[in-house]
């Protein structure tokens, strides 16, 4: 893709952060519509991997014509086709600049330029990069700090799995904490989980969510709206780490130094920052 000079966006977003992310195929309208109704805090209208090579164009046009629309209270995100194809191009002169386009997730990034020839083209919108190969991961932090356009990192684990010849999930683990490292390290949110691709299986799901919150990824895309209420559920804060967080805020209040809490917890500026993330979580409401 040849980059033109043109605007791009020079601040960061201070949107909340999604929790839930809903992929849904960008030729099948009917589903857009659905998935646009399903609760997730953002839908991605997939033009990559979800959409035949012969509906592509049906796909684009499709996508053009609804973010038309910006009067809705749902952000959409469109993932493009490949960077290192003739899709891409199209893809970006087609939407962006739309009024209804909230991001355009970036696919297989495995280099800055990459972004940077993205970010200069007119009208960029926000970036979202989507790592999915040894190369990507090892380019993480690069890749995070590229452009201000940049607003944030994720996995692509299906084909990260394939490019590593990983078989048991745990083989991932040290890519995902690179991922998650890189983003904070460039001041971008915590990355949201890959998605989880069975879509009935989902103690797996919940399961699966509860060690990737461990790790410290926020949220998690979805390919299935049922799969929804599962990622905000492993999520949000538990009544327990509710209670503990105001605590913590409670004797933080009348003391300004680190300090011990009756059980034995220590509480300093970083502990007392946690409980207040904690806090606002808990005053989301569920999808």
């Amino acid at each position: 893709m040849t980059a033109k000079t043109g605007k791009a966006g020079k601040t960061k977003s201070t949107a909340k952060i999604p929790l839930t992310w809903l992929y849904v195929p960008g030729d099948r309208p009917e589903r857009v519509a659905k998935a646009l109704a399903a609760g997730a805090d953002v839908v991605i209208v997939d033009l990559e991997d979800a959409v035949p090579a012969d509906r592509k164009s049906y796909a684009r046009a499709a996508t053009a014509e609804l973010l038309a629309d910006h009067h809705r209270e749902v952000p959409v995100h469109v993932r493009i086709n490949s960077l290192d194809g003739p899709l891409a191009r199209l893809d970006v002169e087609a939407l962006a600049g739309r009024p209804g386009l909230a991001g355009l997730r970036l696919p297989k990034v495995t280099s800055p330029g990459q972004i940077s020839e993205v970010a200069e083209l007119a009208d960029a919108p926000p970036l979202f990069a989507l790592l999915e190969s040894a190369l990507g991961i090892e380019q993480a932090y690069a890749i995070a700090t590229a452009h201000p356009c940049l607003r944030g990192l994720s996995l692509g684990e299906a084909d990260l799995r394939a490019d590593l010849g990983a078989g048991a999930d745990s083989a991932l683990d040290w890519s995902r904490s690179r991922v998650i490292c890189a983003a904070r390290a460039a001041r971008l949110p915590s990355p949201p989980q890959s998605v989880h691709p069975d879509i009935h299986d989902l103690d797996a799901l919940a399961a699966s969510c509860a060690h990737g919150r461990s790790l410290g990824f926020f949220g998690r895309a979805a390919i299935h709206p049922r799969q929804l209420p599962v990622i905000e559920a492993a999520y949000l804060p538990t009544p327990d780490e509710i209670t503990a967080a105001q605590q913590i805020l409670e004797a933080a209040a009348t003391d300004t130094g680190a300090l011990a809490l009756p059980d034995g917890r220590f509480v300093d500026a970083a502990v007392v920052a946690v409980a207040e993330r904690t806090l606002s979580l808990s005053r989301r409401s569920p999808a």
